[in-house]
Parts: C-alpha cells; structure tokens; sequence
C-alpha cells in the first residue's frame, strides 16, 4: 500500500525483474500517481479513505492471494534503502549541518538519519510533518493533538506512526516542525516559480518549514530532500493562483453605483490606463441588497503586485467608484 512514491518505486521494479504487483492506494489519491502506477504494469486497487485503511486491504490480499507485503516505511530493508539519500547528499556536499526530511511513517527519515549520522554524527536531522497529522510529534513529547483533515502533503498524511521507525526517529531526530496548508502551499509554488521545479505538498514540506521558521536554519547548510513531484495539473494550477493573491498580484473588489450607459465601459477603460489586466468580471442589477436604480460591478484583475494593486484601487476611490475588496472569505471591510 502506498499513497505515490513507494508505490511507483514498486510497480517499477515489480515490472523490471517480471514479477506481479497490486498496489492498494487510497481513494482520495491523485490521478497522477495512480496513473503512474499503473504505467509500470502494476494492478491498482483504490480502497480506504487513508493509508491505514490501505493497509488493513493490503494484509488482507496478501494473507488471502499468498503475496509478500512490501509496506512502504515499517520494514528495515525499506528504511535502508530510503538511507542511501543521506549518503547521497553528503559525498555531493559534506559540509551539510542540517538535512530536512519530510515525515509521513518515518521510514524515510529513519533511513537517512541512521545512514547520515553514522557518516557525520554531528549533524542535525530535522523532521517535518504536516500540521493536521502530528502523528510523530504527538507519540514522541506525550501529545494528543487531534489527527486527520485534507491536505495538500497527502503523501505525508499518516496516522500511526511505524513500530520500527519511531525508536530510530526518537533517538536520532533532533526536531520536528509542524508545517500549517499555507505554508506547504507557499513552499509548491516558491518550487515552480524559483527553481522550475514541480514539487508535491509532502516533498515540498522542508521547504515549507524553513518559509515557516527561518530562525531556525539561519546560518546553517541546509541539505533539503524533495521526495516526491506527484501533483495533478488542476491542484497546481490552484496552488499558483492562490499564490498571486496572497502577493496581492491576483485582487478582486466590487464597486456599487448608479447605474447609467457606459459605466462598465468607464471601469475598465479607467482599470486599462492603469496596467491592470481585467480577469474576470460580472455586472449585477437583479439582487435585493442592489437599489433598483442601481448596479454592482465585480472585477478580478491582475496586477504588478501589492503596490500597484494600491493605486489603482486609490485612483478608483479618486474617481468616485468607491471600490470595496473581496477576499475568497467574502466581502471585505477595506473600503476605498
């Protein structure tokens, strides 16, 4: 069973030396990974709504067919194999004092702090795990912090921890971060933006912990593991937009008038003179909050950023249009 990786690596070697594979993934996982999958020639079985339930599936097909179960972080040939990123990363750069690792079982990091410390015990292993499935952090300092939610990093969004990792996580961990959906979301799209680079929510985790606490690598070498680029093109998509209104290169406002011929035209020739590029936008007159002489224009426009945004709305308020932001929350209370 595995949400991405593991089972692509799987599948992928399963076809290579000619043996059979099923795979059982979660229902919820992203059509580019079960795609993937089954591309190496390997039977995938969507079942369960999580890993755990993946994995209550998966013992019972290999109880019942007489399959070997490959689990995809509790087994130490995994976590072994997992290691050799650590070895990787310091022969290319020795000087490393921080490596920053997702966590979803902890076979991964297991892995790679076990194989990292034994080359450089000084160096620090820093975990991360996604703020709705503190799963190592609540085992590790006696927490009880509620588990479960949708999030972007769903190839890190494991329940229970691993019988075999958690001992090795524990010892060799020098700390977990907690990262928020903001902050994963911020790190997939820094991915796409500054480095070309197509990141999902989990492998963009590192990232997104340093975004979240720079404090805590400042002045340090910081190795960071991307594990996994598994992302559909429509999540994506809605991780970059969400992203340009956080910059406020994406605004949305409504203006309320009266309504006459040519105020439309008024708007957006006035949003033209001032650079902005009109995305969307919807004229109302039928709704009750409406007066019946008057009319509401919504505008999404895009912008240079949080500045240029500014002034145009200011040149708006100038011009008596008294533009009103909305937020994707609603109807803000930023008048202009």
């Amino acid at each position: 069973m595995s949400a991405g990786n593991h089972a692509q690596a799987v599948a992928y070697h399963a076809k290579r030396l000619g043996i059979p594979a099923t795979i059982i993934m979660p229902v919820g996982t992203p059509l580019v990974k079960a795609e993937n999958t089954r591309s190496h020639g390997a039977t995938v079985v969507l079942e369960g709504a999580n890993l755990s339930e993946c994995g209550d599936t998966a013992q019972r097909c290999a109880e019942r067919d007489g399959l070997v179960l490959v689990h995809p972080y509790d087994d130490p040939l995994i976590m072994a194999g997992q290691g050799t990123v650590g070895l990787e990363m310091l022969e290319e750069r020795p000087d490393l004092d921080q490596i920053v690792v997702p966590i979803g079982g902890g076979g991964l990091i297991a892995g790679i702090a076990v194989a990292a410390k034994a080359t450089k015990p000084e160096i620090d292993i820093i975990g991360v795990e996604a703020g709705l499935y503190p799963s190592f952090d609540n085992a590790i300092h006696g927490r009880d912090r509620p588990i479960g939610g949708p999030t972007l990093a769903e190839g890190i969004a494991v329940k229970t921890v691993g019988r075999w990792t958690l001992p090795i996580v524990r010892d060799l961990v020098s700390r977990i971060v907690l990262v928020g959906e903001a902050s994963i979301e911020r790190a997939v799209a820094a991915f796409a933006t500054l480095q070309r680079t197509m990141a999902e929510g989990a492998g963009a985790a590192g990232l997104a912990a340093m975004l979240a606490q720079p404090d805590l690598f400042r002045g340090r070498k910081v190795g960071l593991v991307l594990c996994g680029g598994n992302i559909d093109a429509r999540l994506l998509a809605s991780v970059m937009v969400r992203e340009l209104e956080r910059d406020d290169c994406i605004a949305s406002f409504r203006i309320a008038a009266s309504d006459h011929p040519g105020l439309l035209g008024k708007v957006a020739s006035r949003l033209g003179e001032l650079g902005a590029n009109i995305l969307e936008v919807s004229h109302g007159r039928l709704f009750l909050d409406v007066p019946a002489k008057g009319v509401t224009i919504d505008v999404t426009i895009e912008t240079r950023g949080a500045g240029h945004t500014r002034e145009i709305l200011d040149a708006l308020a100038q011009d008596g249009l008294g533009p009103v932001r909305v937020d994707p929350r609603g109807l803000s209370e930023t008048i202009y």
